[in-house]
């Protein structure tokens, strides 16, 4: 049975999303669809003494209501220093500071000359999967022919992709129309993202909606312990 997920790319996601992506046989980056301002697509959130922060990627949207989040281009390539910054200044006491950020300022510097949001997040997904032992394939929708309808393209796609499983996000029960899977043989899942374990944190309360980043400087290589797919099979 081949697993598929598919969805929009965010800049570093929290763990949940990187188990969606350990969880299936392929992940379908669904960059052709439109930007949402105010979303994840190009920006999350950090853990700081006062509270929870926002990095955020500075993009041209003024005006361009109906781009593509692949043709979405980032203003201010200053973005990476001070993103980088926030991280040295916030993290500097995290157990695993000095072994993240050596994995990190590389990154950052490649994104210094890198113009679209959508090649910034999948350098930063692919390079965290990397680190992770994730060897899940990552496409692009835009590899593949799309179909008209909201359910209809996700569909489409996972038989395109030779999926027998379509991996969904919870939210997306408020629109997906499960009948359109069940005819066209594909097994419908949902990903359920409730029974976290917590893990040591800088600045409490403790929060689970953070980047990934978080985890991957207080546990380092031991972060999958405390994710669900490295211990939990889909089927």
């Amino acid at each position: 049975m081949k697993k598929i997920a598919i969805l929009q790319s965010n800049y570093i996601p929290w763990k949940g999303y990187f188990d969606i992506i350990n969880s299936v046989d392929e992940f379908i980056l669904y960059d052709d669809m439109q930007y949402t301002r105010r979303d994840w697509r190009n920006r999350n959130k950090i853990k700081t003494p006062s509270g929870l922060n926002w990095l955020t990627i500075p993009v041209e949207n003024k005006g361009r209501f109906l781009q593509k989040i692949n043709e979405t281009q980032v203003t201010d390539n200053s973005w990476c220093q001070k993103h980088l910054r926030a991280l040295e200044v916030n993290y500097a006491h995290a157990p695993h500071y000095h072994e993240i950020m050596d994995f990190l300022r590389p990154l950052y510097l490649a994104c210094e000359n890198e113009t679209f949001l959508s090649r910034i997040n999948h350098l930063f997904l692919t390079e965290i999967c990397q680190y992770l032992g994730i060897g899940t394939s990552i496409t692009w929708s835009s590899d593949y022919t799309l179909a008209d309808g909201k359910t209809e393209r996700l569909v489409g796609l996972v038989r395109s992709a030779g999926g027998d499983l379509y991996l969904s996000g919870p939210a997306a029960r408020d629109y997906i129309e499960d009948h359109y899977f069940e005819d066209a043989g594909i097994k419908l899942v949902y990903m359920d993202y409730s029974g976290y374990p917590e893990y040591p944190q800088l600045y409490p309360p403790f929060e689970h909606g953070v980047s990934i980043l978080d985890l991957l400087f207080m546990e380092g290589k031991n972060a999958p312990a405390f994710m669900k797919s490295f211990h939990e099979e889909v089927s």
